[in-house]
């Protein structure tokens, strides 16, 4: 048998071309193997990403032909966009400006080579543009709700926006760019950080009319800035302060929702193109009503205590007052943040005529349930116990 296969092979071989014509896609001057190839060259359209090149059945495994840089990917949403991202194969490049270690965990979401980390200095230009080199797709997700020594309000959450804007007008391959924003952004919000968002808005869909801009709401899930500090602060104190009354009207919205709405945003034709989405949950709480939900998760007995704006306000201030004064870097400020304390003192609710989750083919979910069971381990105890529910010790443990 194996003489046969043999004499086979040194047939075929002989009745062959010559082997070198094997190797011509190697050798880019030629015009059959190169981009001139209709059935090689890329489809990509200004119209939406319908008509980019794909191959395989869509799992993490295939190409989706979005190569798609995620500015500020290592924050809260950055991690729930990336897995979304990857799990339809697509290639997703990850700027980072801290530590090795802060986007290891990105990199098991994709296959390999698709996530790709690329350390770079915001506030340098051409570090900017070479994360964007080879991209097609641009999502801003960068921002922050205090203020630093190094980073202002305004050159966090407006001055990096417009640049990568413009960056990516300068690019002429960028064919989607995403600003994300937050619900409640307003020229004339009390709060610093939405008037800052409102004028990157504005910048943006100046110098990019087709860029599509998404303004979730206060993000519920497992690294959530909002739950979890109250349940750290009531297992810590036995208590959470409510600053005013507790009545100031929210809507949160689950994390992977809203990511699941910005790539549901970019699989379309384009049709989501030059507009602006406001991203909030099916249910509205008063602050006092998602202390009760989080209570009732953790099962501890609610103890609140009432801070009207005023004595909040006056708590937060030293903090601000110190904080480019001292030659120290001042504490990150978690209940107790002016510029959160000033946002809590209007309603943050999605407009009446306002595009949402509905125009996007997105149903959120209901907070109670799933999306906030990591609250369980704060539960005394364990899992199955808590304040609330005694913890029983029957005979049959003790044999």
């Amino acid at each position: 048998m194996k003489a046969v296969c043999r004499r086979l092979g040194h047939q075929y071989i002989k009745e062959s071309p010559a082997p070198i014509s094997s190797f011509k896609s190697l050798y880019p001057n030629d015009h059959f193997y190169g981009v001139e190839n209709p059935r090689l060259a890329s489809t990509l359209t200004t119209k939406g990403v319908g008509h980019l090149v794909r191959k395989g059945t869509g799992g993490r495994s295939s190409v989706s032909g979005i190569i798609a840089t995620v500015f500020g990917a290592t924050g809260f949403l950055g991690r729930y966009l990336v897995q979304q991202l990857a799990k339809m194969g697509s290639q997703v490049l990850v700027p980072f400006r801290g530590s090795e270690d802060s986007h290891r965990h990105l990199k098991l979401m994709g296959d390999l080579g698709q996530i790709v980390p690329m350390k770079y200095n915001p506030r340098d230009e051409n570090s900017i543009k070479a994360v964007m080199a080879k991209a097609n797709v641009v999502i801003n997700l960068i921002g922050r709700e205090y203020e630093t020594r190094n980073y202002s309000f305004e050159e966090v959450n407006q001055h990096m926006a417009e640049k990568l804007a413009v960056i990516a007008k300068e690019h002429g391959g960028i064919m989607r760019f995403f600003q994300i924003s937050c619900l409640g952004a307003s020229p004339s919000s009390p709060s610093r950080m939405l008037r800052a968002k409102a004028a990157a808005e504005e910048a943006i869909l100046r110098e990019l009319p087709e860029a599509t801009v998404m303004k979730p709401a206060v993000m519920i899930g497992t690294e959530d800035r909002i739950l979890n500090t109250w349940a750290q602060f009531a297992k810590k104190y036995s208590f959470i302060p409510l600053i005013g009354d507790g009545s100031t009207k929210v809507q949160p919205v689950y994390v992977v929702d809203v990511a699941s709405a910005i790539v549901a945003a970019l699989k379309d034709d384009g049709t989501s193109m030059g507009k602006v989405y406001e991203l909030g949950g099916p249910e509205i709480y008063s602050i006092h009503e998602l202390a009760e939900l989080m209570y009732d998760v953790i099962r501890e007995w609610p103890r609140y205590v009432k801070v009207p704006f005023p004595v909040a306000k006056a708590i937060a201030t030293p903090r601000e007052v110190l904080l480019k004064k001292v030659p120290f870097p001042m504490p990150t400020p978690t209940i107790f943040n002016l510029d959160q304390i000033e946002a809590l003192s209007t309603d943050t609710v999605v407009s009446e005529n306002a595009l949402t989750f509905e125009d996007l083919g997105v149903v959120p979910r209901k907070l109670k349930g799933y999306p906030v069971e990591y609250l369980i381990q704060y539960r005394k105890g364990g899992p199955q116990y808590g304040s609330t529910v005694s913890e029983k010790i029957t005979p049959r443990s003790w044999s």
